[in-house]
């Protein structure tokens, strides 16, 4: 035990390795936890069908329009091309937002960056859609004719 506390030669004694191991550690867990504020890349996988893809994407838009408000800004989408990506635009635009994908606004427009994610789980579908302020995620049950919400919605609001 008195091995433990003494010092030997320029090495600094276990239990200040120690401590200064825990020190380290704990600071760089608070690198994980911190938001880079950098939105997701979109991605969802190309064989959601068609009508699940549109009744997935006007679910979740109609619950995004009650989180940031209709029509009240213009939505800059980074899409992926894959068929949910085309239904998540139309069901925006149905809901009176402007849609840009190139990531281009005339500047006055107030401008929200969506992002989106789309990940089959466990004979399910995970979506998630995506911006600086608020998160919205829903489990959604895929058929052939369309698809029906399998859990509650998950809401996160930012700042």
């Amino acid at each position: 035990m008195l091995n433990l506390l003494r010092r030997r030669g320029n090495r600094p004694g276990p239990i200040r390795c120690f401590a200064a191991t825990t020190a380290l550690a704990i600071l760089l867990s608070g690198c994980q936890s911190m938001d880079s504020g950098a939105l997701v890349i979109s991605a969802a996988p190309p064989s959601i069908s068609g009508p699940a893809a549109g009744a997935i994407a006007g679910d979740i838009v109609s619950r995004l329009a009650e989180q940031i408000g209709q029509g009240k800004a213009t939505v800059a989408l980074k899409q992926d091309g894959s068929p949910f990506g085309q239904a998540l635009e139309a069901a925006l635009r149905g809901w009176g937002y402007a849609v840009v994908t190139d990531q281009k606004t005339d500047g006055g427009a107030a401008v929200v960056r969506l992002a989106y994610v789309i990940v089959p789980y466990d004979g399910q579908v995970l979506a998630r859609l995506s911006t600086s302020s608020v998160e919205l995620g829903r489990a959604y049950t895929v058929t052939t004719s369309g698809a029906t919400p399998a859990s509650a919605l998950s809401l996160m609001r930012r700042g």
